[in-house]
């Protein structure tokens, strides 16, 4: 596919130009990156990545899926997978966003494996197609709740921040729920985000379920509760 080879090389040189090797180590050590960095930060690849998927358009859903996962698979450097998830996310493809495309995101989700990849995956590209599809999706997240692999049970939990009024609670319930023991720090850290975020909408809902789940670790019940002027202790009583 030559609309691909042309996008994929564009990104890559467009990337390796901008590379600043002096910022490339202290990139790596922050993400605690196996992968290394180019050195590229976030506004000046935004702008080259908006003008490289501007100008090498992708005429089908299939070019689409494979260019994506080139730039995946084939990253030598974190830049370059960090592109894969902007392409993913590209405006012009908005139209291929559906449950088809969930085999692609597991793959990002449990290879990428670390926070930086995994959270803009599970809510901005997961979680739109969950309230999208809702009848599909909801299984899928409920069994990822309880996956071995801790990036999909993030996803499960986390996949509805931003959703507001349209988030479906029973999901954010089971979700928690299943995961509420887990010692993890980005279970624990992702347990309190989704609270906090659905705070912002139900405040009183949020302060329920922290009274009515003692067993949410300090980190989770702190975070859900950051924003609301009071705090929930571990007995569970509201104070």
């Amino acid at each position: 596919m030559n609309e691909v080879k042309g996008l994929v090389s564009a990104v890559r040189n467009g990337l390796a130009a901008l590379a600043d090797p002096a910022k490339a180590p202290s990139m790596r050590a922050y993400m605690k990156s196996e992968m290394p960095f180019l050195g590229v930060t976030s506004p000046p690849r935004a702008a080259l990545l908006k003008h490289v998927y501007a100008e090498h358009s992708l005429p089908d859903r299939v070019s689409f899926s494979t260019a994506v996962l080139t730039l995946w698979r084939e990253a030598s450097f974190r830049e370059e997978r960090y592109a894969a998830i902007a392409l993913s996310g590209y405006r012009a493809y908005a139209r291929w966003q559906d449950s088809e495309l969930l085999g692609l995101y597991e793959e990002m989700i449990v290879t990428g494996a670390w926070w930086d990849y995994v959270d803009e995956v599970a809510i901005r590209r997961v979680g739109p197609i969950q309230r999208a599809e809702p009848e599909t999706m909801t299984p899928l997240m409920l069994t990822w709740a309880y996956d071995e692999d801790k990036w999909r049970r993030r996803t499960s939990v986390i996949c509805q921040v931003g959703a507001k009024g349209s988030t479906d609670t029973d999901l954010l319930t089971r979700a928690v729920e299943a995961n509420i023991d887990d010692r993890d720090f980005f279970l624990r850290k992702g347990i309190g985000w989704a609270l906090r975020e659905y705070a912002k909408t139900e405040p009183d809902w949020v302060r329920a379920f922290v009274a009515a789940h003692p067993a949410l670790s300090h980190l989770s019940r702190k975070e859900a509760l950051k924003h609301l002027g009071g705090r929930v202790p571990a007995s569970g009583r509201a104070c």
